[in-house]
């Protein structure tokens, strides 16, 4: 069934003819009364193409798609009703593609289809939908209100809300022959993030005020530069104290356990005393169960728990900056840069494959806390050139 919809306040047709979606816009102001109007002519529109007695050209005589449907055949009629609307079509290309995905990612592409894209072009024939939805689609997330009052996605999260979105559209271009909209369509730039980690008398100050049932969690986020999951998804199968290495073998992200972030993420973590010592004595609260760090039923701490109620409150009562729990990560690869730790040696410990992200990422707290900013090389150069000015 037809509607009568609004576009830059003007109204429009909406209908199918022929298994083929038709939209044709009017002149008319979206009021009350012109919607009463035009749903009128929708109504004789739509009774006529059910008796077969419909003319596209008498009610749209300057549309192209009256010239469309006057020279068009009947087998090509047959092959364009034969693609399908994009909410079928999004079920199928996420269903072929789900035994692929991880958990946490599959309820990201969820979430953006059922919240942001199906919305919008779920009724909507794939081969229909132009560069100029897509853009004005992507243009709109921009404005979409946040739970904090404000409004816009960053665009960052539009990107990962457009990447589903391309490639359905995408795979269904090769599949049904046709061009795909997001041609020269290219993600939105995004700022680097900065990183912000603590100091080392931060870190004191925050292992020394937190609940006591957390300082061995801060301690080990701290200084072994693990990822929320990992730490969460910690099991003491994986903690050999003989050896003195935390083994990094699973994570624990959306309410499941899971495989680590990538192969690469799979390491070996040195324990420096503090974590082996933090270690033991959370062996003797939480051995008798699987995960080193556990609620009151043995299953591993909740991320929303842990931020609200332990994170923020204790930043707030120290009068610290407010930051993200994966600082803690941040904090460990520049405290060991700060110490002069081989950069390859920190790399490993973090789970980078090179060293290229370590000097990316903490490129400009390496000259602050190790004090390699040219001094070094100058002082080189006063000893072994002393003599040559005399």
């Amino acid at each position: 069934m037809g509607s009568i919809r609004s576009r830059s306040r003007k109204l429009f047709f909406d209908f199918r003819y022929r298994g083929v979606r038709c939209r044709e816009q009017t002149k008319l102001s979206d009021t009350p009364t012109n919607r009463k109007r035009a749903t009128s002519i929708l109504e004789r529109i739509e009774a006529e193409i059910l008796v077969g007695t419909f003319d596209y050209a008498t009610y749209f005589p300057n549309s192209n798609s009256a010239d469309r449907f006057r020279c068009i055949d009947t087998r090509k009629l047959a092959s364009l009703s034969s693609i399908p609307m994009f909410k079928d079509f999004a079920e199928t290309w996420f269903s072929e593609n789900e035994p692929r995905w991880k958990h946490s990612y599959k309820i990201t592409l969820r979430t953006s289809l059922d919240k942001h894209i199906a919305p919008v072009f779920g009724e909507d024939q794939l081969d229909e939908i132009t560069k100029s939805e897509v853009l004005s689609f992507r243009a709109n997330l921009a404005k979409v209100p946040r739970k904090d009052g404000s409004s816009g996605l960053s665009p960052s999260r539009i990107n990962h809300v457009m990447v589903p979105l391309r490639s359905i559209v995408n795979e269904a271009a090769e599949r049904y022959d046709f061009s795909s909209p997001f041609k020269n369509i290219k993600p939105l730039k995004v700022a680097r993030t900065d990183v912000d980690p603590f100091t080392l008398e931060e870190v004191r100050k925050l292992v020394e005020h937190v609940r006591p049932d957390y300082k061995n969690y801060l301690i080990v986020r701290f200084f072994t530069g693990m990822r929320t999951g990992e730490v969460h998804g910690l099991k003491w199968k994986h903690v050999d104290f003989e050896n003195r290495q935390i083994l990094v073998r699973e994570s624990f992200v959306a309410g499941r356990q899971t495989t680590t972030k990538t192969d690469g993420s799979k390491r070996e973590i040195q324990m420096s005393e503090p974590v082996f010592d933090a270690l033991r004595l959370q062996s003797k609260v939480t051995c008798d169960i699987d995960y080193v760090f556990a609620n009151k039923v043995g299953k591993p701490l909740s991320v929303h728990n842990v931020t609200k109620r332990i994170w923020y409150p204790l930043l707030r009562f120290l009068g610290l900056a407010t930051r993200r729990p994966y600082q803690t990560r941040h904090t460990a690869a520049t405290l060991w840069l700060a110490a002069g730790e081989n950069p390859e040696w920190i790399a490993r410990q973090m789970g980078h494959s090179t060293t290229e992200m370590l000097f990316r990422v903490y490129s400009r707290f390496v000259p602050n806390l190790t004090r390699q900013d040219g001094s070094a090389f100058e002082s080189l150069l006063k000893r072994t050139l002393s003599g040559l000015s005399d």
